[in-house]
């Protein structure tokens, strides 16, 4: 029971407060502060303590690692993620980033500690661009564009797919698991698949992932009649629809919460998707009206 436990039973109690927390749902709390020697009301009270103004700062650090890591494809270490951070105004120095990706595991795809899968740099069942930026569809169902952002969520990271369909920009499917592979960016096409009619030769376009390279997900979308597109190689502006939505889903709702379980991230992003972003959030493409209106008055006036 929570092997962790026994290496801080002579540490400050705080540690021991946060490991609770950290179990906390899997073990009573009598029990784990039985065990751990410490007494549930010192631990209440730890857990309601106001933040400290430094600890704000680290949670805030955190975050703006995690981001800036995410927006280079996990290809910058400490010394570059510093000097983004420094260069939006975040000062930091090069040692406290680098603690802050070895508390959370982050390590650069160029870094000697990461781990390439076997077939990690195979660049198999790529799809020519068939988009070439042209973000605009003259009816719904016409293109497609599907990609993965990472959510931090307490001491993990969760995966959300998307597909959105580039006629309204509307998110017709999605779906969220705490592995990124191929069975979540499917998961996501079927959704939309199922509550949409879609036209022959549909074009699906993505990046180059090994996701949406594996074969499943190529026999998937060609069972389906999809035409596949794929952005060119390290290219994030060939899918620079998606990559906006995303920005615009991290700055209303992502960095306005910390998430504290995983339950949570999931009831509030179908929330932001399906209630607020696809049928309230007005967007400038489509003159002004949500993606969902948007449909709705295209359907009446043909």
């Amino acid at each position: 029971m929570f092997k962790k436990g026994f290496c801080v039973l002579r540490e400050k109690p705080r540690v021991k407060y946060a490991l609770i927390l950290e179990y906390l749902g899997q073990h009573s709390i009598s029990l784990m502060c039985k065990v751990l020697g410490v007494h549930r009301s010192g631990f209440n009270r730890w857990r309601k303590a106001p933040k400290s103004a430094l600890k704000q700062r680290r949670e805030l650090m955190e975050r703006l690692v995690k981001d800036t890591y995410e927006a280079f494809e996990a290809s910058y270490g400490a010394p570059r993620i510093t000097q983004e951070l420094n260069a939006l105004g975040h000062k930091c120095s090069e040692n406290y980033v680098a603690s802050i990706m070895r508390e959370n595991g982050i390590v650069a795809r160029n870094g000697k500690a990461f781990n390439y899968g076997s077939h990690a740099l195979t660049m198999h069942n790529v799809a020519d661009n068939l988009l070439w930026r042209d973000f605009k569809a003259e009816a719904p169902n016409q293109k497609w564009v599907s990609d993965i952002t990472y959510i931090w969520v307490e001491s993990r990271w969760l995966y959300l797919a998307t597909v959105m369909d580039l006629y309204s920009r509307r998110i017709v499917g999605w779906s969220l698991d705490t592995n990124m592979t191929e069975a979540l960016v499917q998961r996501a096409l079927k959704m939309a698949l199922d509550s949409r009619d879609i036209e022959p030769d549909l074009i699906v376009h993505s990046d180059r992932g090994v996701q949406y390279r594996s074969n499943d997900y190529v026999d998937f979308t060609s069972r389906h009649g999809i035409k596949r597109s794929m952005s060119r190689k390290g290219n994030c502006w060939d899918n620079a629809v998606m990559e906006s939505f995303y920005s615009r889903l991290k700055v209303e709702l992502v960095y306005a919460k910390r998430f504290e379980s995983i339950p949570e991230a999931q009831s509030a992003i179908f929330v932001y998707i399906e209630i607020f972003y696809n049928r309230k959030r007005r967007h400038s493409a489509n003159d002004g009206m949500s993606p969902v209106e948007f449909e709705e008055n295209a359907a009446m006036a043909a």
